[in-house]
């Protein structure tokens, strides 16, 4: 499934594009003008440069990496705008070259009706870290 047909359907949207490693399929989930902060804190705007940010790690180091994501909650903002938190844990492959590791993120995605089409306005992702030392942290 790559189509958002209601808010709920966006984490498992955004899992089966990512996990297909197919950039048509993921954009296609983001409004033309959305904006995107990946873990790293890089922020783009544009579906373009969405994909462009994207693409090249799915070429190389996350190529046979999948995502696992969990719908936490979803909260009306509108008629047509839902805001959805999801966990996602990204299991990176021995493509990585720090081999194959597990990473989770908490996002956040901005999901918006437009013409009767539900498409992600913005999308941000934070990796879960130890405040302390910035080690990762995986949810249990």
């Amino acid at each position: 499934m790559t189509s958002i047909d209601q808010p709920q359907d966006a984490p498992r949207a955004f899992q089966a594009a990512w996990n297909a490693h197919d950039m048509t399929a993921f954009a296609s989930l983001f409004h033309s003008d959305a904006t995107f902060v990946n873990r790293f804190a890089h922020y783009v705007r544009g579906v373009e440069a969405i994909v462009s940010l994207h693409q090249p790690v799915h070429e190389t180091i996350y190529r046979d990496s999948t995502l696992e994501n969990e719908l936490i909650d979803i909260t009306a903002i509108g008629e047509d705008a839902m805001i959805v938190h999801f966990w996602s844990r990204l299991r990176v492959g021995p493509a990585h070259p720090a081999g194959a590791h597990d990473v989770d993120t908490l996002i956040l995605a901005v999901i918006t009706r437009r013409e009767g089409v539900w498409r992600i306005q913005a999308l941000e992702n934070v990796t879960l870290t130890n405040p302390r030392t910035g080690e990762a942290v995986l949810r249990r």
